[in-house]
């Protein structure tokens, strides 16, 4: 049996097939090792077969480069491996309360006013906005919703919520909600509610899209889930508590994004030469990334605490460095798009050696340069529009503040987005040509072992694999 193949190695089917060399009908491998003569249609190499391996020079280089650099992130996951996120006393605000889970047992429809649902500043004015919600708030029907503790020590216990008219969110009779408890309080406003329960939602939605990801992808897409899987055991048992402990976040985040990387691509991909270029043209980026980060991190002067939940960070945790913790983000959340780039540019080198294995490394760089030109332009505006949506309300507040587009960008807010996405787009724009060089460079060293450079022989139309 021949060496088991990896999900890399994907059959080819070029229009331009490459010609069997000519042998001479004397020669006594004529018949042998390339099958069929001319006339019977099978002479030629159709490179339906797996990727040949490089040369093992050039396979002992690259594991000359990336053993040791595995053997690094072995050793800072040992040493930076936290013994779990350290306790502290809850302070009540934000995710930091405690939480059970709850039932609406039943809804009834009350006039607001009889429930004061809203109080009118005790100057009776009403041009202010809170002075006009509260107006509102007494006035049409609220709702009077009875909720259920259904967890925790007080399982059983039922409180009352209301629900004005024009709260966003409306509370059904059986519907599951989410309650904080607020031991400090007093007994009868203990529980609220502080959200609704999407846990089945949510887990259908998950099923829906892991199905898909198997019936399309078959056993990639299922090494793809597993691979998933280890990139949320890696952030969540090492990179966040290890934060939580001290630990420089950048050292945390180039350790922790560096184990994903080397799980997810051979996991996925396979062990192979073709996945050790992507892993390099990878890790170049990242450090890419990390360095220009670090520089406009600090040149522009962001503190990394700029909102609500940063803040309460920051307040548990005052060890914590905030400007490290963005810049660790950045990586961890580049990581992602630079993996989809340099598989897709490594591949395309490999595939375009196979159509023409005659075509030298300058004329697979400028080929895979070509392909790559084309990833760039929908890759760098794919990562501009995913921030402009998810600061969409806060580019709105600005619109209706009527600032100019200076003062918008000079705000710490926006200018953190904005360094976020530049840095991350660089570093996607620079792992296409280095990626691209380095497939090129390794593809055209390959060589079978014998036969003076000839294209190895095939039999029944599959190209032998290089030992």
């Amino acid at each position: 049996m021949g060496p088991r193949r990896s999900c890399d190695d994907l059959p080819v089917t070029s229009p331009q097939q490459t010609p069997e060399p000519h042998v001479h009908p004397h020669d006594p491998g004529h018949g042998q090792e390339g099958g069929h003569g001319h006339g019977g249609g099978h002479g030629h190499s159709h490179s339906h077969g797996p990727a040949a391996p490089v040369s093992r020079h050039l396979r002992k280089v690259i594991a000359a480069i990336l053993i040791p650099f595995a053997t690094a992130v072995v050793v800072g996951l040992a040493v930076l491996w936290p013994g779990g996120a350290p306790a502290h006393e809850r302070t009540g605000v934000g995710f930091d309360r405690q939480t059970q889970q709850g039932k609406v047992v039943s809804v009834e429809h009350v006039d607001c006013k009889s429930v004061n649902a809203a109080q009118v500043p005790p100057t009776g004015d009403t041009s202010t906005p809170e002075g006009r919600e509260a107006a509102d708030g007494r006035q049409g029907q609220c709702e009077k919703a009875t909720v259920e503790v259904t967890t925790g020590p007080d399982q059983g216990r039922r409180f009352v919520e209301i629900v004005q008219p024009d709260a966003p969110r409306q509370l059904d009779e059986g519907q599951g909600v989410v309650v904080a408890y607020a031991p400090d309080a007093p007994h009868d406003l203990q529980y609220s509610v502080t959200d609704v329960n999407r846990k089945l939602p949510l887990a259908l939605l998950a099923g829906i899209f892991a199905v898909a990801v198997v019936v399309v992808g078959r056993m990639r897409g299922v090494m793809a889930l597993v691979a998933l899987a280890v990139s949320f055991l890696v952030l969540t048992y090492f990179i966040l508590p290890a934060i939580l402990e001290g630990s420089n976040p950048l050292v945390v985040a180039v350790v922790g994004s560096s184990a994903i990387m080397l799980i997810a691509l051979y996991m996925c991909h396979g062990l192979s030469a073709r996945t050790s270029v992507a892993v390099l043209g990878t890790l170049i980026s990242l450090l890419l990334i990390g360095l220009l980060g670090s520089l406009f991190v600090g040149w522009t002067s962001l503190s990394g605490n700029t909102d609500d939940y940063t803040g309460l960070i920051h307040g548990l945790y005052p060890g914590i460095d905030m400007s490290g913790l963005l810049l660790a983000g950045i990586i961890i959340g580049s990581l992602g798009v630079l993996d989809d780039v340099t598989v897709t540019q490594t591949s395309a080198v490999w595939e375009l050696h196979q159509a023409d294995p005659g075509m030298g490394p300058r004329g697979l760089y400028r080929a895979g340069i070509r392909i790559g030109r084309d990833h760039i332009a929908s890759v760098v505006n794919t990562l501009v529009l995913a921030y402009a949506g998810a600061a969409l309300p806060l580019l709105l507040l600005f619109s209706i503040a009527q600032s100019s587009m200076g003062t918008v960008a000079n705000s710490e807010l926006v200018a953190e987005e904005i360094v976020r996405t530049l840095v991350g787009s660089i570093g996607l724009v620079a792992s296409v040509p280095v990626t691209t060089v380095l497939a090129a460079l390794v593809v055209s060293a390959d060589r079978p072992a014998s036969g003076g450079g000839k294209p190895a022989a095939v039999r029944g139309g599959r190209r032998r694999r290089a030992k």
